[in-house]
Order: structure tokens, then sequence, then C-alpha cells
């Protein structure tokens, strides 16, 4: 069951990397997939840099996660996707969003397959190299 978690914990973590990449290389193509116009100047960077640092964080500590004995590293980028599907349906619920309902289950089920990694790997020595 382990190795199941850690390929789809993998595939996280590239779904990441290339999603992190593209807002560097055509960050407009970035906001496209994600269902928003690229905003100018200072918006620009703003929308630039923080949904970047996003993308960046999760998929640096999921493969930080996958050395032996640092699974621990799972639960921050679990707690960023569930916090993020979270945050939009509060944007639903007050009336400032449309109901995003296939990103907010593709967060919640990509943190529920980072917990279970976390969980399943959490008795894993800290010594030596997975």
């Amino acid at each position: 069951m382990q190795i199941v978690f850690r390929v789809l914990s993998l595939l996280i973590a590239a779904i990441f990397t290339v999603s992190a990449l593209r807002w560097i290389i055509d960050p407009a193509a970035a906001a496209d997939s994600l269902g928003m116009e690229l905003l100018s100047g200072v918006g620009a960077s703003t929308q630039i840099g923080d949904i970047g640092a996003f993308f960046v964080c999760v998929a640096a500590m999921v493969g930080l996660a996958q050395r032996r004995g640092h699974s621990h590293w799972f639960l921050p980028a679990a707690m960023l996707l569930g916090a993020a599907a979270l945050m939009r349906t509060v944007a639903w619920v007050t009336g400032n969003a449309d109901f995003a309902a296939q990103l907010i289950m593709s967060e919640v089920v990509m943190a529920a397959i980072l917990w279970t990694a976390a969980w399943l790997r959490s008795n894993e020595a800290s010594n030596g190299a997975a």
C-alpha cells in the first residue's frame, strides 16, 4: 500500500512542479488553466508570486517527504490543499465566487492522498534513504 501512495504523492509533486513552471514561463496560460485572467502591474506580481509560491511550496514539501523519516512534510502540503478547498467553499458560501466543484474535489482528494501517505510512512526510521 505504501508504494501506491508513494507513486500518487510523486504524481502530485510532478503536477505541482509543472504548474509552478507554467507560472514562471507562461503565466497567462497558467492563469487561464485556473479560470482567471492574468492581471497587470502589481496585481500580476501578486497573482504570479502568491499562486506560483503555492505550487512551488506544495511541490517542494511533497518532494522533501519522499526521504525516509521525513513523511511529516506531507502534512503541511495537505494542509495547504485543504485550506485552498475550504477557502474556495467559503468564497462560494459568501456569494463571492461560483462553486468550483472540480477544483475543490481535486484539492480534497490530493490532501487525503498526502495525509494517508504521511500516516502510512509515519513509522519509518529516519536513517537511510528511501
